[in-house]
């Protein structure tokens, strides 16, 4: 089987390049985005309260942070941690976009530099969440990060040159019209607000919470040496987090497709990928023994020194009873 190994997009074309010297301005477009997002879903929401608003914005927030972010975004167009067809991909990546983020050159690129910073040996506070609450909360959501001297970034041609992708992101916020029209074309007003709005402030300040403990305090079964920040199992939300919330795993299997890795781990990605599996939708599924090993990698726990685990690929009960 042809495992794919992670790809680097970060070019060190500048010798003075480094995560630390930069400067954070506020990003008038990024504010405005979060902030009326925000506004609608405190007002607006409470105005359109309803079982049938409330059941949309869990049914619409579930679909979009495990089919499009874990998924779409995270497990497949960042870390290639899995393949399968080009027009599923770009059906998770839609998805992904309507989490509300960014777009897909965006989350990628926000990514990798991120993982290239907190793998040296020291970063800038705004790429390891290093400052208070509050200022970490104005900084990831309404701030930019200028570093001084960057390095590049050079995403593959499988995802630069992909006009798909390219579209998704020079209309990244637009994506959410055809959403809202849906919802409103069949639940009104109360469904756009909920299905739209709520979801988007939710999903993006839930994205930075969980960012912020995972990168500051919860268990560690592994240490990355010489690392600027270590990563961070932050338990408590596993389910609501599609299994992203086990970050310490993350940091230490960074290509992995597989994120719960011990027992008790849940990681509701990784059911929904071993579906798709079994159904023939995708193949070359990474897991932790299909990685190059790491050297500065350094087990904290006797379950990380015995391995990671008995979870693979298995088959689907409900498809085998169908069969």
């Amino acid at each position: 089987m042809n495992i794919p190994t992670e790809l680097s997009r970060i070019f060190l074309h500048d010798s003075r390049a480094n995560p630390v010297t930069g400067e954070v301005r506020w990003s008038p477009i990024k504010s405005l985005w979060v902030f009326t997002h925000t506004l609608l879903a405190i007002i607006g929401g409470a105005m359109t309260l309803s079982l049938d608003a409330v059941a949309i914005f869990i049914i619409t927030t579930a679909t979009t942070l495990c089919l499009g972010h874990s998924l779409g975004m995270h497990r497949r167009l960042i870390h290639n941690s899995y393949e399968c067809p080009r027009w599923l991909e770009h059906g998770f990546v839609h998805l992904g976009v309507l989490v509300g983020l960014a777009g897909p050159f965006g989350m990628v690129h926000a990514h990798d530099l991120r993982d290239w910073a907190q793998r040296q040996p020291a970063c800038h506070p705004y790429l390891r969440h290093g400052s208070s609450f509050w200022k970490d909360a104005w900084w990831q959501l309404h701030c930019d990060l200028h570093l001084k001297h960057p390095p590049a970034f050079h995403p593959e041609p499988r995802i630069s040159r992909d006009p798909v992708l390219r579209f998704m992101e020079q209309t990244w916020m637009l994506q959410q019209l055809p959403l809202a029209l849906l919802l409103f074309f069949i639940g009104g007003l109360p469904w756009v607000i909920w299905g739209v709005s709520v979801r988007v402030m939710v999903s993006v300040t839930g994205h930075w919470l969980i960012g912020y403990f995972a990168h500051n305090s919860g268990e560690m079964d592994n240490e990355v040496l010489d690392a600027a920040v270590q990563g961070h199992n932050v338990k408590w939300v596993a389910h609501l987090t599609m299994g992203e919330s086990w970050h310490n795993n993350h940091h230490a299997y960074p290509g992995s497709a597989l994120l719960g890795l011990y027992a008790n781990q849940a990681d509701p990605g990784w059911r929904v990928l071993n579906a798709l599996h079994n159904l023939g939708l995708v193949w070359n599924i990474v897991l932790p023994e299909n990685l190059p090993s790491r050297a500065n990698l350094r087990p904290l726990t006797s379950r990380a020194t015995q391995g990671y685990g008995e979870k693979h690929l298995a088959e689907c009960a409900i498809l085998k009873a169908l069969s």
